[in-house]
C-alpha cells in the first residue's frame, strides 16, 4: 500500500509529491474546469464592454438556473458571493433586531463568521447564545438538546452550521431549521462545506437563508459561492455593496436580482464556472454525483478508522455524522519542535517532514486537539494509512 494519489488525480494540478488531506479548506479544481474558466476569461478580456454589460445577466441567470437544480432551490433566491463568509455577513448586515434580542450560534461554528456575528450583535445591541455541542457526541440529539437548552423567548436569529468546519460533523438541519423557525426564530444555515458533499434541497429544507461555497466539495474555481434568501425575506434584502441596480428603472426584473447581480466590476468568471464544475464532476465515477458522494464519504469513514486505531481512541461520534471529512480527538504526541508558525506544531511537522497536507486544531472542550482529514476521489487507502502510521510514530 503506497501514500500515492488515485488515477483520478490526473484531473486535478494537485503537486504528486504532496499526501493532500485537506480538501476541505479550499477545495481543489480541476483542470477542465478552470479550462472552462480560462475560456471565460479570453471571451471577458476580448470584449470587456460586450461581456460584461451586454452579455454577462444572461450568463449569470443560465448559471443561477444550473446551480438551483443542484441544490433543489429556487433560482431566483440565488445570488453569487464570492465565499460562504461574504453570504453570512450580507445576511448579517440585512438584520432588523432589537436591543436585546438574542442571536443563537453552536461552539462548532466557523471563526469568521462567529467574529461577523460578535460585529452584527454589537451594532444591534443584541446578545449571542452559544449552544455547546458536546464533542465526542453521541448523535444528532445531542446537537437539538443543546440548542433547546440555551433557546429563550428573545431569540430572534440563529447561525447553524450544515457541516461543521472544525469537528467535520454533519448537524441536523432538516430538524433544527422547523423546529427553529416554528418558534419565530430565522436560520441562516451556514452550508460552506454542503455543496458536492451532501445531497441538498434547499426548497424543502426552507430555511430564511442559506449560503454554501462552491469552490470546496463542488470543486469550482476559487470565488465561486452562493446566497439563497427565501422568497418572503428579499423584499428590502440589500448586498453589501450598493452600486447602479439600487436606482435603474427596469421592470423586468425584481429588485433583489437588480441590486445582488451588479454590485461593481469584478472578474465573474468562477461563478459562470459552476456549471462546468457540476458536470465535470459527475463524470468522473458511473452512477454521477451519488456515486461520488458515496465515494468520499466512505472514504473518509476508512480514514477515519485508521486513525483511530493507530491512535487507540473511539470514533468521536456515529457514522450518520459524517460526510467526506472526519475528524478524530488527538492523545498526547511527541511532536519535535517546530519553528514559529501560523499553524498547529503537529500540522507543520507532518508538512515539513512528510509532505502531509492535514488541519490539525484546537478544540476547546476538552482542551485536546483534532485531526480533520477530508477524502475526495483523488484519495487513496494507501495515503489515510500513510497519515495515521506517521501519528503511531508520534505516540
Amino acid at each position: 500500500m503506497t501514500a500515492s494519489p488515485s488515477g483520478l488525480a490526473r484531473h486535478w494540478q494537485l503537486d504528486p509529491k504532496v499526501v493532500f488531506l485537506n480538501h476541505g479548506s479550499f477545495g481543489a479544481c480541476p483542470r477542465a474546469v478552470l479550462d472552462a474558466q480560462d475560456a471565460l476569461r479570453a471571451r471577458l478580456e476580448a470584449e470587456p464592454v460586450a461581456f460584461l454589460a451586454r452579455d454577462l445577466e444572461g450568463l449569470q441567470d443560465a448559471t443561477r438556473t444550473k446551480l438551483a437544480e443542484f441544490l433543489g432551490a429556487d433560482a431566483e433566491g440565488l445570488t453569487l458571493v464570492p465565499n460562504a463568509t461574504v453570504g453570512v455577513n450580507t445576511v448579517l448586515a440585512n438584520l432588523r433586531l432589537q436591543p436585546g434580542d438574542e442571536i443563537l450560534v453552536t461552539d462548532h461554528g466557523y471563526a469568521a463568521c462567529r467574529n461577523a456575528v460578535e460585529r452584527a450583535a454589537q451594532r444591534l445591541g443584541a446578545h449571542i447564545v452559544v449552544a455547546h455541542v458536546p464533542f465526542p457526541l453521541d448523535g444528532p440529539d445531542d446537537v437539538l438538546d443543546a440548542l433547546d437548552r440555551v433557546l429563550r423567548f428573545k431569540t430572534r436569529f440563529c447561525l447553524i452550521d450544515h457541516v461543521t468546519s472544525p469537528t467535520a460533523l454533519i448537524f441536523p438541519v432538516e430538524r433544527i431549521v422547523p423546529w427553529l423557525q416554528a418558534r419565530g426564530v430565522d436560520v441562516l444555515v451556514d452550508g460552506a462545506h454542503a455543496p458536492g458533499m451532501l445531497p441538498l434541497d434547499l426548497t424543502a429544507l426552507n430555511a430564511a437563508y442559506y449560503t454554501g461555497n462552491c469552490h470546496k466539495w463542488l470543486c469550482a474555481p476559487k470565488g465561486a459561492a452562493f446566497l439563497h434568501v427565501r422568497a418572503d425575506r428579499r423584499a428590502g434584502f440589500v448586498p453589501l455593496v450598493t452600486s447602479h441596480g439600487m436606482a435603474v428603472p427596469r421592470t423586468d426584473r425584481s429588485r433583489f436580482r437588480l441590486e445582488h447581480d451588479w454590485t461593481g466590476t469584478a472578474d465573474p468568471t468562477p461563478w459562470l464556472a459552476i456549471p462546468a464544475a457540476i458536470a465535470t464532476l459527475a463524470g468522473l465515477l458511473p452512477g454521477g454525483w451519488p456515486a461520488l458522494m458515496a465515494h468520499n464519504r466512505q472514504g473518509a469513514l476508512d480514514a477515519r478508522d485508521r486513525l483511530c486505531a493507530a491512535l487507540e481512541v473511539p470514533p468521536p461520534a456515529p457514522d450518520a455524522m459524517l460526510g467526506s471529512m472526519a475528524a478524530v480527538l488527538l492523545p498526547p504526541l511527541r511532536v519535535p519542535p517546530q519553528p514559529p508558525s501560523l499553524f498547529d506544531s503537529l500540522q507543520d511537522f507532518l508538512w515539513r517532514e512528510h509532505r502531509i497536507e492535514v488541519p490539525v486544531i484546537d478544540w476547546p472542550s476538552p482542551r485536546v486537539r483534532v485531526v480533520r482529514v477530508s477524502a475526495q476521489v483523488y484519495n487513496t487507502a494507501g495515503q489515510f494509512q500513510w497519515l495515521a502510521d506517521q501519528l503511531r510514530a508520534l505516540r
